[in-house]
């Protein structure tokens, strides 16, 4: 009213009536971190850290079933087998003849052009392709070589005699092809060796890999060793990568790391939770690595290279052979990610990327009335806490967060592997749109070596369809339990 005595305005209301976060936690935390109030000065009072008032919520995890999974030399005999059959439907597109014709006008007695073939190629490229299945062997032989002296001499010699056979063999393909074709295609039949050796031996995590703590359960061999710190590698150097990723190519995945869900009362507990994100983070690039070469490698031996070797003269349909070569390469990239990346390592890595949380990066001048606090490193920042790093604001997404606000690899992290079926899903979406598409060109198709391609192709499909689904039916129930403290099928911290 004019004239009247006039009151507090409803900002003043708002700024005097409730405590503000600074009174309750003071400006200098216990951790080392302050409080920004609104002209980014800090307030000299001691506090115990933000943790000690706004406890985090525990983080649970969904304890998911044992389910089956194939063991090393079953999946490496599948994959084989399946290779193999991929192969004989690509010699059919290529060869194929007009056998139906009738016997007066006989453009050919036979269903392919068998002597236009070059059978020392088909061998290289099978040997090729059980190269897998033959280290697969001799490992599982290997590791079983327990016993009487007998057994192990003989368990010796028949590794010998195999890794010999298959050397003697592959020599033997590779002098009748020296003598029989010229240099240019033989550069085909090394390129994928040629492009693993500078793509993948020189390939180096970024920076120093983090010791893995104790509570993590890693094997010695799985930690990364630092060769040098020049841009250049000795000889040493070269050969030492060159025969560890060799090893890691030929060999079965390495024992799976374990996780542990950490006290979140533990001072080093952020420290602990990183370096487990950063080891399983190498390990992840690793299995990606292998199902990326090994994929490309089987496409490129089965689809590819019996297209460089035909003949000029040679008629083939071009668009239904890169058809073949996408998809081979598709399903052996779904058939080696899911032996590689079976669901109790996805789960891992989701219990891992539930304690690491992740930060919203915000505008400038946004949430200027709300308190910011400096980011510390050993503290575990519950959700909705605004916190400021390297001059930017960031806001706590998740319930339990402790990575670092400006590392990409972190939020990254955290979004492929904060929902535990976002792998599975992406593995069913791909083949079940392959599947349907070659259900769909079975149905238009009118020549008999693409209706018998498409056939045989398809049974392969089904059965890894048919894993995929079992898995995503069985996880869907068990991670859609509900999350309580008391319930058997939970494991909190």
């Amino acid at each position: 009213m004019p004239g009247g005595r006039r009151g507090p305005s409803r900002q003043q209301l708002s700024r005097s009536a409730l405590p503000s976060l600074q009174t309750l936690v003071g400006g200098n935390l216990g951790n080392g971190t302050g409080l920004r109030n609104r002209s980014s000065n800090s307030v000299g009072l001691s506090a115990p850290p933000l943790s000690a008032l706004i406890t985090p919520e525990p983080v649970r995890h969904s304890r998911i079933p044992e389910l089956p999974l194939d063991s090393s030399l079953l999946f490496e005999f599948l994959l084989f087998l399946y290779l193999l059959v991929a192969l004989f439907v690509q010699y059919i597109n290529i060869y194929k003849t007009v056998w139906w014709y009738p016997y007066s006008h006989p453009p050919a007695s036979t269903s392919l052009n068998f002597h236009l073939m070059d059978y020392h190629l088909a061998i290289f490229i099978t040997v090729m392709l059980a190269r897998r299945l033959v280290w697969t062997i001799v490992s599982e032989v290997s590791q079983s070589s327990g016993g009487s002296l007998v057994r192990y001499v003989v368990l010796i010699a028949a590794r010998l005699s195999l890794l010999t056979m298959c050397g003697w063999v592959l020599c033997w393909t590779l002098l009748n092809l020296c003598k029989n074709h010229s240099v240019l295609n033989l550069l085909f039949l090394g390129y994928p060796f040629g492009v693993y050796v500078p793509l993948c031996c020189f390939h180096q995590e970024g920076g120093k890999s983090q010791t893995a703590p104790a509570e993590c359960d890693y094997p010695a061999d799985h930690q990364q060793t630092d060769l040098t710190e020049t841009p250049f590698f000795r000889s040493r150097d070269f050969l030492f990568l060159l025969r560890e990723n060799l090893r890691e190519q030929f060999s079965s995945p390495p024992h799976m790391p374990t996780h542990t869900c950490p006290p979140h009362t533990h001072t080093h507990t952020p420290e602990l939770i990183r370096a487990e994100v950063e080891e399983l983070k190498s390990d992840f690039n690793r299995r990606i690595k292998e199902v990326l070469f090994n994929s490309l490698f089987s496409a490129y031996y089965v689809a590819f290279l019996p297209l460089c070797f035909v003949k000029s003269t040679q008629y083939y349909d071009m668009r239904w052979s890169c058809e073949h070569l996408i998809m081979v390469w598709i399903n052996a990239f779904v058939m080696l990610m899911s032996q590689l990346l079976p669901p109790s390592y996805c789960d891992l890595l989701h219990r891992s990327a539930a304690h690491l949380g992740r930060w919203q990066k915000l505008e400038h001048g946004s949430y200027s009335n709300a308190p910011q606090h400096m980011w510390s490193e050993s503290t575990i920042w519950p959700q909705g806490v605004l916190v400021r790093h390297s001059r930017c604001l960031y806001k706590a997404v998740g319930p339990y967060n402790v990575a670092l606000p400006s590392d990409v690899s972190h939020a990254r992290f955290y979004f492929l592997f904060h929902k535990p079926l976002r792998i599975l899903n992406l593995l069913i979406w791909i083949e079940s749109s392959v599947v349907l598409y070659q259900l769909y060109s079975l149905l238009r198709s009118e020549r008999w070596n693409h209706t018998l391609s498409l056939g045989l192709i398809l049974f392969c499909n089904y059965y890894v369809l048919f894993k995929l689904l079992r898995d995503r039916i069985v996880l869907g129930k068990a991670y859609s339990y509900p999350l309580s403290s008391n319930s058997l099928g939970l494991k909190s911290q």
